[in-house]
């Protein structure tokens, strides 16, 4: 009887035992997925309209000319809020704004803008080497990529030059030509390093597919894996094939130039749709933006998409549930703050 009571009195220990293990992995199962936005975290929602890659600022005069204190700040605002409150018909609630550091990432005028707005908008962290490293200051080009991480790291952990403005993402960019250079190189291997240690998705501006490769390469090595990354303009690639290459990877393909021409992007959702990798792609405009060099702004629409690209694929025989795919369940993943590692 004694004995039964043991066995009785074990079961029950070992019941319980299960049920808490069990309730602390819902518990971690259940933890709220975010995005990160300049206004602070916001808890992820599949069912908002993104816009996933734009502009609202651009200087381009490079690195270590660039000014922003004499960028007159209340002028750009009335001049680009019109296009922003323009999204409202569209129901657009979260816009990524890609302007890098160094040319004219400007946390408090997109502070301003999301306030004045409404719309949730992400701000990036990272160096952007394209254009032949021309927008990387000098004293930042000998960096080891354990170096850049760490003002990364920094500026996602203690906020943007003392703000309290966070990045919701890191974006670097590289140039098309192979091999790599050793700087971009190095970008790649610092954005591995700050993925690990903040969950940020990497978007990297990468063009064709050749420039793809040895950066999905690095990553592998550093143990990051692809859906931890964003092929920024992989519509410059001509061949589709790649794309349903990388697709199998596990990355983000960015047909970001919608702002600019619709029928090579069209395309490619058309074949994205036919070979069942819709849920990689990721749709945006590349468009705006205010430029502190111009005398005469020329800023492009962000509605295309929705005035243009929605109707035209709704022709092609695109359901609305592949459109919500597109619009707002796959950037909701991609931008997930999230550590992926192998």
């Amino acid at each position: 009887m004694k004995y039964n009571h043991i066995l009785s009195l074990s079961g029950c220990f070992f019941m319980s035992f299960i049920v808490l293990i069990g309730l602390l992995g819902c518990h971690s199962r259940d933890k709220p997925k975010y995005i990160e936005t300049v206004s602070g975290k916001l808890e992820i929602d599949s069912s908002l309209v993104w816009l996933s890659h734009e502009h609202i600022l651009v200087d381009f005069i490079g690195a270590d000319s660039i000014q922003p204190d004499q960028w007159n700040r209340p002028e750009i605002i009335e001049e680009v809020l019109p296009y922003l409150d323009s999204l409202k018909a569209h129901q657009v609630a979260v816009f990524v704004d890609a302007t890098p550091h160094y040319l004219g990432r400007d946390i408090a005028l997109l502070k301003t803008l999301s306030e004045r707005t409404g719309l949730h908008i992400l701000t990036n962290t990272g160096f952007y080497g394209a254009r032949d490293n021309q927008y990387i200051p000098d004293q930042n080009k000998n960096m080891s990529p354990e170096a850049m991480a760490a003002i990364w790291i920094d500026e996602f952990k203690n906020g943007i030059s003392g703000s309290t403005v966070r990045p919701g993402f890191i974006k670097i960019s590289v140039d098309d030509t192979l091999p790599l250079k050793p700087l971009h190189k190095k970008l790649v291997a610092a954005a591995a390093i700050t993925h690990k240690a903040t969950g940020l998705t990497i978007a990297s501006h990468t063009g064709k597919a050749s420039a793809l490769w040895p950066q999905l390469e690095i990553l592998k090595r550093s143990g990051v894996t692809p859906d931890a990354f964003i092929w920024v303009h992989a519509q410059n690639e001509t061949d589709n094939n790649e794309l349903l290459k990388a697709a199998r990877t596990g990355c983000w393909i960015s047909l970001d130039g919608f702002g600019w021409e619709l029928d090579n992007q069209i395309a490619k959702l058309q074949f994205a749709k036919a070979n069942n990798f819709l849920n990689r792609i990721l749709i945006s405009h590349d468009a705006g933006w205010y430029d502190p060099q111009k005398k005469v702004q020329d800023i492009q629409p962000y509605t295309t998409l929705f005035t243009e690209v929605y109707p035209k694929l709704k022709a092609l025989g695109f359901t609305d549930k592949d459109w919500n795919q597109l619009i707002s369940v796959n950037p909701s993943k991609a931008y997930q703050i999230r550590i992926s590692t192998q």
